[in-house]
């Protein structure tokens, strides 16, 4: 008997359980876009590079073209649809929103997930390449446009508009008392 090429398993994906069978090969991405119909998430490059496919696993930022679906069962997946709380938009939606953030809207989920993801990072004191200090008695980092530019790195845009991203990213950090 050969062995199985396919799987059964749950994700857990903005807070609802789905079971599927997937081919051991089926990446987290196309699990999401093809048999869970949460087409949000973008495939762009399909080889991480771009980050249009970026998700949130278990908080944390996940590209996920390249992770495969049978290694995410049992962690906490947030595509762009779970982000915002019922009709509330995330804070970073909220920011992308009033600051013109978009760019064709192919790559904002990843953008938005990214930069949830980063708030979040910064808070708990990690440093980024851009950090000047990491000694652990410096504290956290300011917020700044170079800190949100290099920890935004992966994350590209074809159309540019970087600068509202940026904006973005740090009014959204305000409320944590994040940024610069």
């Amino acid at each position: 008997m050969p062995p199985s090429t396919s799987s059964d398993l749950t994700l857990s994906v903005n807070g609802e359980k789905y079971t599927l069978t997937v081919d051991h090969r089926t990446t987290l991405l196309d699990a999401l876009r093809e048999r869970l119909d949460l087409t949000g998430t973008k495939k762009g490059c399909d080889q991480g590079q771009c980050g249009a496919c970026t998700v949130l696993v278990d908080g944390r930022r996940a590209v996920s073209c390249l992770q495969l679906a049978v290694a995410a069962e049992g962690r906490e997946i947030t595509t762009i649809e779970g982000v915002a709380e019922g009709d509330q938009l995330h804070p970073v939606q909220q920011a992308f929103l009033d600051l013109d953030g978009f760019q064709c809207g192919y790559c904002t989920p990843g953008q938005i997930c990214s930069a949830i993801a980063l708030i979040e990072e910064h808070a708990a004191g990690w440093p980024s390449a851009a950090t000047d200090d990491i000694r652990p008695e410096a504290g956290p980092p300011p917020l700044t446009p170079e800190e949100i530019r290099e920890r935004m790195s992966g994350n590209l845009c074809r159309c540019g508009a970087y600068v509202s991203i940026v904006q973005a990213v740090a009014r959204a950090a305000e409320s944590k008392g994040a940024a610069a």
